[in-house]
């Protein structure tokens, strides 16, 4: 009787995770340098957006390829993966593009005040808008 009562859930319970993992697992990869961007966006917009209704621009930006154009900012590197930040007019708030490790050489040549256009994917907002897996499209 506890056999039915708590085991089994657990093993159903357990074969559920199993699915869920497996299939997040073999998800498959986006290609960003090759995949078309669904939104084309200046990093003034697409902040802005975000920073006046976050729930419509999540909607409109969430898990998609966004292309961006925008003056950069800051440039730096964390774990080896080079960050892009594009201005906005708001002082607290900016794009941040995550590159790809592909992206590295091309990030040895950006410069700061330099407009630019990145390709990435967008992961949403706090305090800036951030995009992953990025590409840099032009300079």
């Amino acid at each position: 009787m506890k056999f039915k009562k708590i085991v089994l859930p657990l093993i159903l319970l357990s074969v559920g995770i199993a699915i869920v993992a497996y299939n997040v697992y073999n998800k498959p990869h986006i290609d960003v340098v090759d995949a078309k961007a669904d939104v084309l966006v200046t990093a003034e917009n697409l902040f802005t957006e975000f920073s006046t209704d976050e729930a419509t621009a999540n909607a409109e930006y969430l898990d998609k390829i966004i292309q961006v154009k925008g003056i950069v900012q800051k440039l730096e590197i964390e774990n080896g993966i080079g960050i892009v930040t594009l201005k906005t007019e708001d002082d607290f708030g900016s794009v941040q593009c995550n590159l790809s490790t592909e992206a590295k050489n091309d990030f040895n040549v950006l410069k700061e005040n330099e407009l630019v256009t990145i390709k990435g994917i967008c992961t949403g907002y706090l305090m800036d808008v951030v995009l992953v897996k990025s590409e840099i499209v032009n300079q």
